[in-house]
């Protein structure tokens, strides 16, 4: 899928890790580093804008790493940059630790995956078709 990309930021464009990486790695784009404190929550610009093609939405989620090391997370998780969006690609930061943690420009602070999706067409009803699990939720399944 070609995808067109802005890159006002002075980083090169995001690259997958690997052949079968599903997401790409987005960095911050500052002119001077945030200090992130505990439950703090900031807006981290990237200098990207991108186009995507009808039926797609990227995806901005948490990086694994940064999640389990220093528990900063994607507030949003995860946010939806919708096909017709053309603005800056931002990222919700939030500081889940009990330190301080600095974003320096050029971190790796969230990753993007494009996803395919599509819009429903609501039928409204009077009833819904009956299943095994019917209304059980939010644990119904037992731990097992």
């Amino acid at each position: 899928m070609k995808v067109q990309i802005i890159n006002k930021s002075h980083h090169p464009l995001p690259q997958y890790a690997t052949i079968q990486s599903a997401g790409v790695d987005l960095r911050a784009n500052l002119e001077k580093p945030i200090v992130l404190a505990p439950m703090q929550r900031t807006l981290v610009p990237t200098g990207l804008f991108i186009s995507l093609p009808a039926g797609y939405e990227a995806q901005v989620r948490p990086r694994s790493g940064l999640a389990i090391k220093k528990g900063i997370t994607v507030l949003n998780s995860p946010g939806t940059i919708d096909a017709d969006y053309r603005g800056e690609i931002c990222i919700i930061l939030i500081n889940l630790s009990q330190e301080d943690f600095t974003i320096n420009d050029g971190e790796r602070v969230a990753q993007m995956v494009i996803a395919r999706h599509e819009q429903a067409e609501w039928i409204e009803v009077e009833t819904l078709d009956e299943t095994e699990r019917g209304a059980g939720g939010f644990g119904h399944s037992g731990k097992n």
